[in-house]
């Protein structure tokens, strides 16, 4: 059994960021992280341009040299790849948490599917990207589903419905029909969301209006079949011929493991976990949260550039303890 002063679950930009933070202070640790390196990122659509500009995503005071204003995921990846290569950081990849107790007053046990270790404190950094809303509709399973859009290559010349209004939608359906796709959205609100990139939003709307990309407000998805879908719209139940359906519908933290790890969240539709935040402390003293996943249902409030702190906070909270 390995002995660490410090375990962090999550390998993202975060977790390394509480990596470096330990490794300055002298501290013995260990990341674990249940895919690739920085595998949220990795499984972003390919496209993909970050809203923040390079140096608001900087860890470890690595310089993160962009071509652009505003980078793009695989230069992200390169740079995570090469922060994690400058600092040799102990990284565990593929290797999943499957439970975390505390064996005692100073000291927590953490199984994973490959061995087993004892950590004096643990930092869960793990995200939120893992779980996605369901829309919990006949057909949901079907292999022609999908909650993740990657590339658009993939849906050239087909009928695909993109289910959603966020910048992820947004992205979907401009960039497959721009490969040929017949694109149809399914919208539950009244327009598209306000917090999509500024840059692109008029795209959208434009391509909408114009009638290139067919839009269904105050609706949802009611059924999907291997060859049709149908949606329940103001003007009552329509049925559309369909290849795909991309539910870009949004993402959760793993609730389940917060609950099992004893942390304490808000009574409210937020869920917030419990923590102190000046220390990122949660109500069990020695475990601590850092980035997004401290903000519970509200994923929209903490990014890589506002939760960088954490690490820092953390790790002086253990060497002042």
């Amino acid at each position: 059994m390995s002995n660490y002063d410090v375990l962090i679950i999550g390998g993202g930009p975060i977790g390394l960021a509480c990596g470096i933070a330990a490794k300055k202070a002298g501290l013995s640790y260990v990341i674990i992280e249940k895919g690739c390196l920085v595998n949220s990122l990795y499984n972003y659509p390919v496209n993909m341009t970050f809203f923040s500009t390079s140096e608001r995503l900087e860890i470890g005071g690595i310089p993160f040299m962009s071509v652009n204003p505003k980078p793009h995921r695989y230069e992200a990846i390169e740079y995570y790849r090469k922060v994690a290569d400058i600092y040799k950081l102990n990284i565990n990849l593929f290797e999943k948490v499957e439970a975390v107790t505390k064996n005692s007053e100073s000291a927590f046990e953490v199984t994973t599917s490959k061995g087993l270790y004892n950590a004096a404190n643990v930092i869960l950094a793990s995200g939120f990207y893992d779980i996605p809303f369901l829309m919990n509709v006949p057909g949901e399973d079907l292999p022609k589903v999908t909650h993740y859009y990657k590339d658009p290559h993939y849906y050239a010349f087909q009928k695909v419905m993109v289910v959603g209004a966020s910048n992820s939608a947004v992205d979907a359906a401009l960039e497959t029909w721009r490969k040929g796709a017949e694109v149809t959205m399914v919208i539950r609100g009244e327009d598209i969301g306000q917090r999509v990139k500024y840059w692109v939003r008029p795209d959208i709307i434009n391509r909408i209006k114009e009638g290139s990309i067919k839009a269904y407000y105050h609706s949802s998805v009611s059924t999907i079949r291997g060859k049709e879908v149908d949606i329940q719209t103001p003007e009552g139940l329509v049925t559309l011929q369909n290849d795909f359906v991309i539910a870009l519908t949004g993402y959760q933290p793993d609730f389940k493991l917060l609950r099992s790890l004893g942390i304490q969240l808000s009574d409210d539709e937020v869920l917030c976990p419990t923590s102190n935040p000046d220390t990122m402390e949660t109500n069990i003293q020695g475990l601590y949260l850092a980035g997004v996943v401290c903000g519970g249902m509200n994923t929209h409030r903490l990014f890589i550039e506002n939760s960088r702190e954490h690490a820092d906070k953390i790790v002086n909270n253990i060497m002042q303890r």
